[in-house]
């Protein structure tokens, strides 16, 4: 697998950290921030190929400014009940997938394909 670097923000931090140390067996390297400016910053920072972000914390129109803001880095939604609503929404604003922040492996598939696959997992 390519060596990428990962950024991740999540609503909860018991779920962030939880979440960034299962990545880490994925990812060269794994940074967690607590909010959207904190993204803004971190992502040119540490060079993120992708950053993961809970739609508890960002909204869809900041996906969308994220998505134009830093068009070489992959966005992949989470949140702890994403449907096809969300899944469909986050997709439109840019994302490359919404899959459910416990689903590690939907998330390390959605930040290392270049599209999304499917949205079965969201469902």
């Amino acid at each position: 697998m390519k060596p990428l670097s990962i950024v991740v923000a999540q609503s909860n931090a018991k779920t962030g950290e939880s979440l960034a140390k299962s990545l880490y067996n994925h990812f060269r390297t794994v940074n967690l921030v607590s909010g959207v400016n904190d993204l803004r910053y971190a992502i040119p920072k540490h060079r993120a190929d992708v950053a993961v972000v809970d739609l508890e914390l960002a909204t869809v129109k900041d996906v969308q400014e994220l998505s134009r803001e830093f068009p070489a880095t992959t966005i992949v939604c989470t949140h702890r009940l994403a449907d096809e609503r969300m899944w469909t929404q986050a997709l439109s604003a840019g994302a490359a997938d919404c899959c459910y922040n416990s689903d590690v492996r939907a998330i390390v598939l959605a930040a290392t394909q270049t599209r999304p696959q499917s949205h079965a997992h969201a469902a």
